[in-house]
């Protein structure tokens, strides 16, 4: 076979993805399609995001469009920004500025983990257990809640071996909308630092927070990096901002790490960012950085779509999972076929993201991304087939 074991082991951990997305390819051109599979835009960008980018356009010298690493403005505004959102101590230096949090997760496993290291992802979730098979490394899945959808901490205790090095937490979590409460976080905290010790390695920690700033109702957020010291940061703005084509994210080492550790991270990112391929954001993206700080999706709109959702499905009988952030709702497939499900309602021209894509056959996942007027047109069709697949 020609083809790296990396790539085949990457390939087929993904493959329910690429399935899927390129099904996808059938909407190409149809009139009247209700797309709510991934978190898109289907409205102009916002004004901020277009204003700030504007901003930056014209060259201020002769060097605007030169090759770029971490740039001095963006990692202050956003070392300001955590400090007043998260009420930690960090400080520029630990911010190093990537392209997405995809990019930022890519830099944290090859920052702290080996070839061979077990990694602890949640399930269900998002993409880490190819990226982490393209990088040689092993992804064991710690399952959430059955019920809930809530962290299990004896869940992820379970899934820690003496070959773990890093133990995933997405909150607010991806698929499901859950934003985990600072007790549950603290234990899990105790969870890992016991492994640390009992394993003599430290167990690192990586808090995947790109939905961080989109939560509802008032829900507080707590990082894990406020709980336990050992934590690495990462975050997109292509959610707060609604523009996941345009690669702008970072990872940030907690400023509670020891020193001697923490200059000895900070001091590898470069290097390390170099030898995976130069993977700063572009340049116009960073001068930006300062602008878009301020710039979100319209929260206020976003919870009216979660509750009409939530409303009309709920009354429709479906199980759901009210989401406490994301712009996602997550619930339960009727007849429990999340495929059958997601194809009878693309006979109707209503796409839905099957949970296949995230280990759960039977559930589904929609995009509250979608227009008020397209999940109003998509509501008769899951509420149609929804009944049908509960009589059948």
């Amino acid at each position: 076979m020609e083809l790296s074991e990396r790539a085949h082991a990457a390939d087929q951990a993904i493959e329910p993805v690429t399935s899927f997305f390129l099904s996808l390819r059938a909407m190409d051109g149809q009139d009247g399609v209700v797309d709510l599979t991934f978190g898109d835009p289907h409205e102009m960008p916002l004004p901020g995001l277009v204003t700030a980018l504007r901003d930056v356009l014209e060259p201020r010298g002769t060097d605007w469009f030169a090759y770029k690493s971490s740039l001095a403005p963006a990692q202050e505004a956003i070392a300001a920004g955590l400090r007043d959102e998260l009420g930690l101590p960090f400080e520029p230096a630990d911010i190093t500025m990537t392209q997405g949090a995809f990019g930022a997760i890519a830099l944290a496993f090859r920052l702290v983990a080996d070839v061979g290291d077990e990694v602890v992802i949640p399930a269900p979730g998002w993409f880490y257990a190819p990226m982490l098979r393209a990088a040689d490394m092993v992804p064991i899945k710690a399952s959430l809640d059955p019920e809930t959808f809530d962290l299990d901490v004896d869940a992820v205790a379970r899934a820690i071996t003496p070959r773990t090095r890093v133990v995933v937490v997405n909150s607010p979590a991806n698929p499901t909308g859950r934003v985990y409460g600072r007790d549950r976080l603290a234990e899990l905290a105790a969870v890992l630092e016991d492994a640390s010790a009992r394993n003599g390695r430290r167990v690192w920690l990586l808090s995947d927070e790109p939905y961080r700033r989109i939560r509802f109702d008032g829900i507080g957020f707590t990082s894990p990096a406020a709980v336990y010291p050992w934590t690495l940061v990462d975050y997109s703005y292509g959610k707060v901002l609604l523009a996941p084509g345009q690669r702008l994210g970072y990872l940030a080492l907690s400023p509670s790490v020891p020193d001697t550790v923490r200059d000895e991270l900070r001091a590898a990112m470069l290097p390390l960012q170099l030898a995976l391929g130069w993977g700063f954001p572009d340049a116009l993206m960073q001068y930006a950085v300062p602008a878009l700080e301020t710039v979100s999706i319209d929260l206020d709109e976003l919870t009216r779509r979660r509750d009409r959702m939530v409303g009309a499905l709920a009354d429709a009988g479906y199980a759901l999972t009210v989401p406490e952030g994301t712009f996602y709702l997550w619930g339960a497939a009727p007849g429990g076929d999340a495929v059958g499900f997601a194809a009878a309602l693309a006979e109707r021209g209503v796409y839905v993201l099957p949970g296949t894509v995230f280990d759960r056959a039977g559930h589904f996942r929609i995009s509250l991304t979608a227009t008020s007027a397209m999940l109003e047109r998509a509501l008769p069709a899951l509420v149609e087939v929804g009944a049908g697949l509960v009589r059948g």
